[in-house]
C-alpha cells in the first residue's frame, strides 16, 4: 500500500462504525515538525499532511476490525508512530503495531511493572544513556557500554528493559520518528563470561523487538573497542538481522578516526575523541526519571489480561528456548574460539 499514488490508499469504509463513539475524545494531534522534517518525511517515508490524519484513522479502522481486543493506545499521535516506522504502509504498520504488543506480553521478565525507577541501578551504572546532541542528520545518538554492567547485581533483561524505556522515551518525539536514531556500542572490556549471558534465546528476542516490534528507524549500529569474542557475538546476532539492518552494522575496532567518519567528534564526548566534554549521564537519567508517570499512563492503556489477546500472536518462551538448546551449544564453542 506504500507509495505516491492516491489509489494505492485505502480509506476508512463510509459509514463504518465509530470506535470513539462511546469513548472519550482523543487529544487532537498538532505537528511539532519544522517544515524541512515535513519535506523529509514526505520524500522518506511517504507522509502527506494533507492525508496524515486520514491515514491514522484508515489504521485505527484496520485494527478495531481485525484485532478488536488487542487493547492497545489509538491515538493518533500513538498510531503515527508506525505508520511512520512502516513508510504509510497500512498493512506493515499495522503488522508493526500487533508485534509490538506481541513482544510486550511475551516477555514478561523484561516487559512486567516496566517504568523508569524500576530499573534505577541500571541508568546509575551508565549501560544506556543518549548523547546530548544529535547528529547533523538530525538522530539521536543512543549510547550503550557492556563494561558497565556486573552480572552479579542484576541479569541481563535489566539492561534490555533500559534500553527499551530509552527508545520509549525517544520515539516520543516526532523529529526522532523522522530522522531515526544512531546507536554507538563500546564493548571495551567484555569478557567470555558476560558475553555467554547474550545467548541465541535473548538475542532473537532483542532482534525480533528491535526490526520487526517496535516503530523506530535504526539508521546505523557502530560498534568499538570491540574484542576478538565480538566475532563469536556476532555471529549469534547475524543470523536474526535482515540484510538492510546487518549493512548498517560498523565495526571500527579501536580506530576513532574510522568511528568520525559516521560520528562526527563535535557531538561525541572526550572518551571516544570528541570536543564535547566527558560524558554525562546524569542528565538523561533525571529525563528518563521525570518522565514516570508518563510511562504510567501510557503503558496503562496497553496492558490486558494475556487470556484476551489473540493468542495465535503469542509466541511460546518454551518452544523458543527449546528451539535454541542446539544453537547454544554452538554459540558457547565458537565464543571460547574467539576468546
Amino acid at each position: 500500500m506504500s507509495g505516491d499514488s492516491d489509489c494505492t490508499r485505502t480509506s476508512p469504509s463510509a459509514g463504518s462504525p465509530s470506535d470513539t463513539e462511546f469513548a472519550p475524545a482523543r487529544p487532537k494531534y498538532v505537528c511539532s515538525l519544522s517544515p524541512d522534517l515535513v519535506t523529509k518525511a514526505r520524500e522518506e517515508l511517504q507522509e502527506k499532511p494533507e492525508w496524515r490524519l486520514r491515514d491514522v484513522q484508515a489504521l485505527r479502522d484496520m485494527v478495531c476490525k481485525d484485532y478488536p481486543s488487542l487493547g492497545t493506545c489509538l491515538d493518533d499521535a500513538f498510531l503515527l508512530r508506525f505508520l511512520r516506522a512502516r513508510k504509510f504502509d497500512y498493512d506493515r504498520a499495522l503488522q508493526l503495531l500487533v508485534n509490538y504488543h506481541s513482544c510486550r506480553r511475551s516477555w514478561p521478565e523484561v516487559f512486567s511493572n516496566l517504568r523508569p525507577s524500576a530499573i534505577k541501578p541500571v541508568l546509575e551504572s551508565g549501560f544506556v544513556t543518549v548523547l546530548p546532541c544529535r547528529d547533523p542528520e538530525g538522530r539521536h545518538v543512543v549510547c550503550i557500554r557492556p563494561d558497565r554492567w556486573s552480572p552479579s547485581q542484576y541479569p541481563i533483561t535489566e539492561n534490555i528493559r533500559a534500553i527499551y524505556l530509552t527508545l520509549e522515551k525517544l520515539i516520543q518525539a516526532e523529529e526522532t520518528q523522522v530522522n531515526g536514531i544512531v546507536i554507538l556500542a563500546d564493548y571495551k572490556g567484555v569478557s567470555l563470561s558476560k558475553a555467554s549471558h547474550f545467548g541465541p534465546f535473548v538475542a532473537k528476542k532483542v532482534i525480533g523487538i528491535l526490526q520487526d516490534g517496535f516503530p523506530i528507524r535504526i539508521k546505523a549500529v557502530n560498534i568499538i573497542n570491540e574484542p576478538r569474542i565480538f566475532k563469536g557475538i556476532f555471529a549469534i546476532i547475524k543470523p536474526f538481522l535482515k540484510e538492510k539492518i546487518a549493512n548498517r552494522f560498523f565495526l571500527h575496532g579501536c580506530d576513532l578516526n574510522s568511528l568520525h567518519q559516521n560520528i562526527p567528534p563535535t557531538i561525541l564526548p572526550e572518551e571516544y575523541g570528541g570536543t564535547a566534554g566527558k560524558l554525562d549521564i546524569c542528565a538523561w537519567n533525571e529525563m528518563l526519571l521525570a518522565s514516570e508517570e508518563d510511562f504510567l499512563h501510557d503503558f496503562s492503556q496497553l496492558v490486558l489480561p494475556c487470556e484476551s489477546f489473540p493468542q495465535e500472536m503469542l509466541v511460546s518462551g518454551d518452544a523458543e528456548e527449546k528451539q535454541c538448546d542446539d544453537s547454544l551449544r554452538g554459540m558457547k564453542a565458537q565464543l571460547y574460539y574467539c576468546y
